[in-house]
């Protein structure tokens, strides 16, 4: 007797009643079967820092909408490719676009390719990103690391029921960016004259860019920088026992007596000059570590 067709309305019902760690591993299968590499490096790039990609050998470039409940990436900057392949001799993963809470994704969506990386054994996370400088010590174009951050998204990946697979209920974030990745990245810029600033990273949703008054409000909290992602997948990250390092570029000043107007067009000219340095500096960290 021939199966009966399930309705599309009982197939949403049932992927609405998936756990994330369902989701995560179908994803995990699609790429599974693409691909046998085991990367224990990934890589998302954040906002002009796309062009990393051409310095990867790659073996597989998949579009996100091929990937089980991925989003897709709406902004320009941002390809939409999960990417697997090989950089300074090691096999690595890397997103070719992220997403933000401002198009609409909620943040366990965001969160999920995140997921996806514990289900593939990573290890270590390298994250990249355009950032607004409220450190008066700061230029254009400088690369600053991210030794801590402040959430004011007002969302966690973390919020609801927790699944032990992924990590505890409540994880330690007193060292969320990996103290030992950051000295390497110091070292290796030390090695390489690239100048490599650290910084504290504030995270708020956007996409309006912030007035003088929340400028003036973030500095006297104390972060050094702010953007409008990062965050939700550090956390994620962390959570499942992932190191991360993270360096975000700056790509405009947002000092509050100083303050001039700011277009996603010069923050992507500002953030795509740097990328032969950033992408010089990601290698030679990629080449000297040493995973166990």
């Amino acid at each position: 007797m021939r199966r009966k067709k399930e309705p599309k309305s009982f197939l949403m019902l049932q992927e609405a009643r998936m756990t994330e760690w369902e989701r995560a591993d179908q994803a995990r299968n699609v790429i599974s079967s693409k691909s046998t590499m085991k990367p224990e490096i990934a890589i998302i790039l954040g906002t002009g820092l796309g062009k990393l990609v051409d310095r990867i050998d790659t073996k597989l470039s998949i579009p996100y909408e091929e990937i089980p409940f991925f989003p897709v990436s709406t902004m320009k900057g941002h390809s939409g490719h999960l990417i697997l392949g090989t950089l300074a001799g090691k096999e690595i993963l890397a997103f070719s676009g992220r997403f933000h809470l401002y198009e609409g994704y909620s943040v366990s969506e965001i969160a999920l390719p995140i997921r996806l990386l514990k289900l593939l054994g990573i290890k270590v996370l390298i994250e990249s990103n355009a950032a607004g400088g409220l450190n008066p010590l700061y230029r254009v174009g400088d690369l600053v690391a991210i030794e801590d951050h402040i959430n004011l998204m007002g969302e966690n990946p973390l919020i609801g029921a927790n699944d032990e697979r992924f990590g505890e209920r409540i994880p330690d974030f007193s060292d969320p960016y990996d103290r030992n990745l950051l000295d390497l990245a110091e070292r290796t810029a030390l090695n390489e004259g690239i100048m490599l600033k650290r910084g504290v990273l504030v995270g708020l949703t956007g996409p309006s860019l912030e007035t003088r008054a929340e400028y003036r409000f973030l500095r006297i909290i104390g972060a050094d920088m702010v953007c409008m992602s990062t965050i939700p997948e550090v956390i994620a990250a962390v959570h499942q026992g992932i190191k991360v390092l993270g360096v975000s570029v700056i790509s405009d000043m947002c000092l509050p007596d100083a303050l001039e107007p700011a277009s996603f067009e010069k923050i992507l000219g500002a953030a795509s000059s740097v990328e032969p340095i950033l992408t010089k500096l990601m290698e030679k960290i990629i080449l000297s570590l040493q995973l166990t």
